[in-house]
């Protein structure tokens, strides 16, 4: 079963003060790009889930983010103890020095101590970020559950199209083959009557060299093993489609050889229903390769 490079996958939690969202999309790459956005603070989260998402993806642009939040209360709010003793010895000093002028300062009140910049934190307690980011891991494998499971779905869509498209393609190439019999036919009575006219013309021309040139343009002119090959070529896609794991690369390099042999049968046909089939089959292979690039 293929899966689709493209999947997007959302979803909220929450666990004590904080509140969290989700979001996992990916679209279609030659290779695994993996771009997470979540905290720093988190310490380990971004290399779990990095881990987990290497593991199960085989091929993708993948974008990860994690939006978080605190709700805030009286317990987050914290004194800053090195900067507030540095500023009541600050202020011991400066009284000091105003006594010895014979100045006197104004008291200072506790109000205007905490409003210095640095006094009061505020924030995630450090001890809470190991539960927290277990707590996040668990909640990371629904989310990834949903992500997979629409990349499954959409590979269903995309298969149940390739399939169609490849049996296009058998069909087109079993008309060429028919196409191409009756072309043979044509061809081996016109080689017959050319050959008995230059020979007619030749005034001493040998006639075996005469005869292995036309036969010559008669082999350069077969189509058989494009068209062995064209069918060859729909069965290895058909063995692929029902293997696991990715095989995007696989099926795009095969859509280049079914290009490359509908190519040289137009090139060959010198028969204008030949070449007909030839164009469409270039068509179908187009759209082949258009959907083969979503496959992972």
């Amino acid at each position: 079963m293929i899966k689709s490079m493209t999947g997007f996958a959302s979803g909220k939690g929450e666990h004590g003060p904080h509140s969290w969202g989700w979001e996992l999309r990916s679209v279609n790459g030659k290779g695994l790009d993996l771009r997470l956005r979540v905290p720093d603070w988190l310490t380990g989260l971004e290399a779990a889930l990095r881990s987990d998402l290497s593991k199960t993806l085989g091929r993708g642009n993948v974008i990860l983010s994690l939006r978080l939040s605190r709700e805030e209360s009286s317990q987050d709010i914290k004194l800053n103890v090195p900067a507030m003793e540095a500023a009541l010895d600050a202020l011991v000093a400066a009284e000091a020095m105003a006594s010895k002028r014979g100045l006197s300062l104004a008291q200072s009140k506790a109000s205007e101590l905490l409003s210095l910049k640095g006094m009061i934190e505020a924030g995630p307690d450090v001890d809470d970020a190991g539960p927290l980011v277990e707590f996040l891991k668990s909640d990371f494998s629904a989310l990834l559950s949903d992500f997979l499971e629409m990349r499954r779905t959409e590979g269903l869509a995309l298969e149940a199209i390739i399939r169609d498209q490849l049996e296009s393609i058998e069909n087109l190439t079993q008309r060429a083959a028919a196409f191409a019999e009756k072309r043979r036919q044509e061809m081996g009575q016109a080689l017959r009557e050319n050959l008995a006219r230059v020979l007619d013309n030749s005034h001493g021309a040998d006639p075996d060299r005469v005869a292995q040139e036309l036969a010559l343009i008669s082999v350069k002119a077969d189509i058989t093993e494009e068209i062995d090959r064209l069918a060859a070529h729909v069965s290895t896609a058909r063995g692929l489609l029902q293997q696991d794991g990715p095989v995007g690369r696989k099926l795009d390099f095969l859509t280049q050889e079914f290009n490359r042999e509908a190519n040289t049968l137009c090139s060959k046909s010198q028969n204008a229903d030949l070449t007909s089939v030839g164009l469409e089959l270039k068509a179908v292979i187009d759209q082949m390769r258009e959907q083969v690039q979503n496959v992972e």
